[in-house]
């Protein structure tokens, strides 16, 4: 758990929760990033195929447009062939982050890729022991996936603070990575337990504004304003 030792820190000195965006859209990334909402972004497979883009082609242009991590996964299954293709997505960027399924050969290849440097996202996590091995390989995030564990009557909510425990408890440094996030509630919850980023489509991160109260409230002060003739130029 952090520990402030300033009883006055700026919010600089402050953990930072990471939002990254989970599409391979470049236009809904261009977006959200010009408000500064955007401190990486996720993509996989299937979002590269909803894109119609080359993998290679969409993901420089992403590295292009974001600083922060940009994670590409690899296709391969086998360990060897997962190191090759996460070698040749690293040279894409400085900021790419290679995403490798939680498997044993997905953990071999982590292992290998962080002795590089090169920063290692591993996803498909749902269990807490599978993210305690990704930390013991080394893994600079963990992918535990909420959605899918909700689909399934579990709590995937629960996952995310079995692992904050976990990792706390032995000062592991692997960031937690909340994914497959489909609600503003599940934002709002991975803060309250303390994730280091989320990761959700460009729709949820825009939702996190709505609130039927600010649309009330915003409705009776224009009226108010129209009614007194209030005009500022």
């Amino acid at each position: 758990m952090y520990t402030d030792p300033d009883p006055n820190p700026t919010l600089t000195e402050r953990p930072n929760m990471k939002f990254f965006v989970d599409t391979a859209e470049i236009d809904a990334i261009r977006e959200l990033h010009e408000l500064g909402f955007v401190d990486g972004v996720t993509t996989n497979p299937s979002l590269i195929k909803k894109s119609g883009r080359d993998i290679l082609e969409v993901t420089k242009e992403i590295c292009d447009l974001v600083e922060g991590p940009v994670s590409a996964e690899v296709v391969a299954t086998e360990a060897d062939a997962m190191i090759t293709e996460g070698r040749r997505l690293a040279e894409i960027a400085s900021n790419i982050a290679v995403k490798l399924p939680l498997t044993w050969d997905g953990l071999k290849a982590c292992n290998v890729l962080t002795n590089e440097g090169k920063m290692v996202n591993v996803t498909l996590c749902f269990s807490a022991n599978q993210a305690l091995l990704a930390a013991k390989a080394g893994a600079s995030f963990i992918s535990p996936f909420i959605g899918r564990l909700d689909d399934i009557s579990l709590d995937g909510m629960e996952l995310i603070q079995d692992i904050r425990t976990i990792y706390d408890n032995f000062g592991y440094k692997t960031e937690i990575l909340a994914a497959s996030i489909r609600s503003v509630n599940h934002v709002q919850d991975s803060a309250l337990i303390g994730a280091d980023v989320i990761t959700a489509p460009p729709e949820v991160i825009k939702k996190l504004v709505a609130h039927p109260l600010t649309d009330k409230g915003l409705d009776a002060f224009l009226k108010d304003a129209a009614t007194a003739g209030i005009k500022i130029v």
